[in-house]
């Protein structure tokens, strides 16, 4: 991940709405399978079936097609607006309905999506 990658992941974990959801990338490869509740833990792809961790290190991957499928179920659940989507020009957006709902905008899809998350209500 490049630097502005890396500033990006923490701005989207420290919106305060970043939950980690099955599927995600983090930025040292591993795949989320699981999440437990009330920070019992996480289950990454790569380690042993029976080990469950609680990273706080990790960051999302934001170059990761999934990862930003789910930060867009996070952007939809923080809006309310489970018809929000991501569209291009110029930049990219979040929005709902016309481009007049506008929840978010960014020179990436990743970028977008963050601002939308740190500015839901």
């Amino acid at each position: 991940m490049t630097k502005e990658q890396i500033a990006l992941s923490r701005r989207a974990v420290a919106s305060g709405r970043w939950q980690w959801a099955p599927g995600a990338l983090d930025q040292f490869g591993r795949r989320v399978i699981n999440v437990w509740p009330d920070d019992l833990g996480i289950k990454w792809s790569h380690i042993p079936e029976n080990c469950v961790v609680r990273d706080a290190d990790a960051l999302p991957d934001l170059s990761d097609a999934a990862t930003l499928g789910c930060l867009l179920a996070l952007v939809r659940e923080a809006w309310g607006d489970y018809h929000a989507y991501l569209a291009p020009g110029p930049g990219w957006f979040v929005g709902s309905g016309s481009r007049n709902a506008v929840y978010g905008e960014g020179a990436t899809e990743a970028e977008a999506l963050v601002v939308a998350l740190e500015r839901a209500p």
